[in-house]
């Protein structure tokens, strides 16, 4: 472990206080195995509460397995899963997606790692052939991989589109949380309410030491979910452990409290350098994420004092993100660290 300020990944973060407390609480005693305890129940309740709906909710380990058994349920081999080229289902899922599901993924340039309803014109005008994949779900992070976020009529627009032609909208919800703060409106609105069918609830990278949650607001797609998360090596025995850091995060609000210090510590971090001459950025903040364009000279200085990611190495984008646990300390150092590479 490097021993420097690290604006690398939320994932690098450690797990809240009140996370560990909810572990060390689940661990005293006994109960029943596979998600017939308490703390599933509760922590299902509040992320039915959260959503705005009473649909199956299942607790799986990790976001690769939520993703790639959510769109499982949601096709057959033979499907196409329409995603931007920048989708972590594409990018960084080690072919998890294609090889579970058998389906192909069709990726689509954008500019900023969002789709809109242009985009898939093409794919809906095409006529169906034994010899063609059959694009059959449309697939979205909120927020993107590129750190922009769908407001609710886009997804709505893309959810209509979908369902105009009889596909599905699953959405990405690793960064749930952060997007609702920087929409400062209720998941439910770019989830339930804009026509989502399935959504993974991310869990660590909002302070839990691992877990994420597949909801279906379609629960048709989710009749034969509990095998195809069983066969899927996603089934939890000891799933109160999961189920009782969800309910730490959505009791009285520490998962909105945790994504709203991790965008704060991006916004003030953004609003400290945007201004500075020769610093432009790849794509617009609005999440947890900047995307700046350095020299090669400024980003290896950087990174001598500083933990983050080269991003786009030909354009020389990097990649600084806040966590739940970033201090002001932390990002006024690297301010002032930036401005001198600079």
């Amino acid at each position: 472990m490097r021993d420097l300020p690290d604006f690398s990944s939320d994932n690098h973060a450690g797990a809240h206080p009140a996370v560990l407390d909810a572990l060390a609480a689940a661990n005293a005693g006994s109960t029943h195995a596979y998600g017939d305890d308490p703390w599933t129940t509760r922590a299902t309740r509040l992320i039915c509460d959260l959503l705005g709906c009473d649909r199956p909710v299942y607790f799986v380990y990790g976001g690769t397995g939520a993703n790639v058994l959510g769109l499982q349920a949601m096709t057959r081999p033979h499907h196409g899963i329409i995603c931007p080229e920048t989708a972590h289902i594409a990018v960084d899922e080690c072919g998890a997606p294609e090889r579970f599901t058998g389906c192909k993924l069709l990726t689509v340039p954008t500019p900023d790692g969002k789709l809109t309803v242009e985009m898939l014109d093409g794919f809906q005008q095409r006529e169906q052939s034994q010899h063609w994949t059959l694009p059959h779900v449309v697939s979205i992070s909120q927020q993107t991989e590129c750190g922009t976020i769908y407001t609710p009529a886009e997804v709505r627009a893309l959810a209509d589109a979908a369902h105009d032609v009889g596909w599905l909208l699953h959405m990405d919800g690793a960064r749930l949380a952060n997007a609702a703060v920087s929409l400062d409106c209720s998941p439910l609105t770019f989830t339930t309410d804009a026509g989502v069918d399935v959504v993974s609830v991310g869990g660590t990278k909002n302070g839990m030491v691992f877990g994420e949650a597949v909801v279906f607001c379609r629960a048709d797609l989710a009749d034969e979910f509990p095998n195809v998360r069983k066969q899927g090596m996603q089934l939890a025995s000891k799933m109160r452990f999961i189920a009782a850091q969800f309910e730490a995060l959505l009791t009285q609000g520490l998962w909105q409290e945790n994504a709203r210090k991790a965008n704060a510590m991006a916004q003030r971090l953004y609003e400290s350098i945007q201004a500075d001459p020769g610093l432009q950025f790849k794509w617009p903040f609005q999440g947890n994420a900047l995307f700046p364009i350095l020299s090669p000279e400024s980003l290896r200085s950087l990174q001598d004092q500083f933990v983050f990611e080269t991003w786009i190495p030909e354009e020389s984008v990097a990649r600084w993100m806040t966590s739940w646990a970033t201090t002001e300390a932390e990002v006024d150092g690297f301010v002032e660290a930036i401005r001198r590479a600079l």
